[in-house]
């Protein structure tokens, strides 16, 4: 199993680093409209989304009031160095994660609140993957309008073909 998550992180990290690559420290301030997060805040939560891998899996339970830290990047290129240095103690979380930890409960709570509690391998999936690519999709948005050319990530982009 662990290969086969090895090769996501990957793939997921490399994708997430060409959008960051593209970004400049004036587009971080950006928001879209007034209730959104600015793009230097989305683009901080992806990161530490990414990260929360090497934070979450060696543990049963991930509670914000005492594990959470929020990471707010003030340059754009700190949302680089942040994703790099966290990779290698991700890959390092998911070996040595084991097939009978995967399917442990975990728990994601709030204090004595539990907001979720699913086996690891859903968490990862969920909580972890999906969430991630679900904010890297809105990156791309706010990166569309500030008319920053968007690289392929799962094959080229309309940027690529012209």
């Amino acid at each position: 199993m662990n290969k086969g998550i090895l090769i996501e992180v990957e793939r997921e990290t490399s994708n997430t680093k060409q959008l960051l690559g593209r970004l400049k420290d004036e587009h971080l301030s950006f928001k879209p409209h007034p209730k959104s997060m600015s793009l230097g805040e989305l683009a901080s939560h992806i990161v530490e989304l990414h990260n929360w891998v090497k934070v979450a899996l060696p543990h049963d339970i991930f509670d914000f009031h005492t594990m959470y830290k929020p990471f707010a990047a003030s340059t754009a290129q700190e949302l680089i160095n942040v994703l790099e240095e966290g990779y290698s103690a991700n890959v390092a979380a998911i070996e040595g994660t084991t097939e009978e930890a995967w399917q442990r409960t975990w728990n994601l709570q709030a204090g004595e609140y539990v907001i979720a509690s699913v086996p690891k391998i859903g968490a990862f999936r969920f909580i972890l993957q999906n969430h991630l690519i679900h904010h890297r999709g809105q990156l791309t948005v706010y990166m569309r309008m500030l008319d920053i050319p968007l690289p392929g990530l799962y094959g080229p982009s309309a940027d690529e073909k012209q």
